[in-house]
């Protein structure tokens, strides 16, 4: 199966969502290669990077999961080059 490198970029502005966020994040852990994350005070909301090395699906199925969550926003940005693991 074909795998890509992928940034998932998340912005958080909802903290009530934070649970689900969580379990969607844990249900992908064995794509996720890793995360950061950066509270902007200022303007109330939560900056998270994912990095992920998985098949196009998983990343299009984490990141449609993480999008319906309410206060949520996710983008996707892929690596042109796939490769079979």
């Amino acid at each position: 199966m074909a795998s890509r490198i992928a940034v998932i970029g998340i912005i958080v502005e909802e903290p009530d969502s934070v649970k689900e966020l969580n379990q969607i994040l844990h249900e992908y852990g064995e794509y996720i290669i890793g995360r950061m994350g950066i509270p902007y005070r200022q303007r109330g909301v939560n900056i998270i990077s994912v990095a992920m090395d998985a098949p196009q699906d998983m990343i299009n199925a984490m990141t449609g999961k993480i999008g319906r969550l309410a206060g949520i926003s996710a983008k996707a940005v892929c690596s042109k080059k796939a490769e079979n693991i």
